[in-house]
């Protein structure tokens, strides 16, 4: 018996589907429960398949973790565009939606995975090499994007993004390792005003 169950082989749409499928259920699993001690056939069996299946569709649970994070930071993204389209919000607050999003105790297991993963990354591990692609230039566009629409020159924006995104992270890092979430909401709060200044 190899585990897998009927459900697996009848997965509706092609394997890009079930894949992405399988990824934002893996997402919210991790969101809700952390990844400390999780393991392919935890995993599977909290989501509804077998770890076959998922070693089918991921390889190896290092590339499903680096999935997870890549799919938690485009679901960020996502949330920052929406926040921007919101009419008569600044973009400082815009920021500080952002900020109280990214931040909240029920991510802390995501962030810790997303800085986890980049070590791994960092020291060469292929089984994490897809993790950095995109690991600034994703955030860059929209955010440079934003900038040039408020009318900041391409260049200045770049800086502007890079920046931020920078800071944010920083201080993300932080929080997870101090634990002091009324020390690093002062810093993004100072950051914030040197940034946009009064708008």
């Amino acid at each position: 018996m190899d585990g897998s169950r009927p459900e697996d082989e009848a997965a509706p749409g092609t394997d890009g589907d079930r894949r992405s499928q399988l990824v934002n259920a893996a997402v919210d699993y991790v969101a809700a429960h952390g990844f400390a001690d999780l393991s392919l056939r935890g995993l599977g069996a909290a989501i509804g398949v077998s770890h076959r299946m998922l070693i089918h569709y991921f390889g190896s649970k290092e590339a499903l973790l680096v999935e997870i994070v890549r799919t938690s930071e485009r679901r960020q993204r996502d949330l920052l565009s929406q926040f921007r389209l919101e009419p008569g919000l600044s973009p400082s607050d815009a920021a500080r939606l952002l900020w109280r999003q990214l931040t909240d105790p029920q991510l802390a297991g995501q962030e810790r995975l997303f800085f986890e993963i980049c070590g791994h990354a960092l020291r060469g591990r292929p089984e994490t090499a897809l993790f950095l692609e995109g690991f600034v230039n994703d955030w860059l566009e929209p955010l440079m994007a934003a900038e040039v629409a408020a009318g900041a020159d391409p260049a200045v924006a770049r800086n502007r993004a890079r920046l931020g995104l920078a800071t944010v992270r920083g201080l993300l890092l932080d929080l997870l390792v101090t634990g002091d979430r009324a020390g690093v909401d002062a810093a993004m709060e100072e950051f914030l005003q040197l940034y946009y200044g009064s708008e």
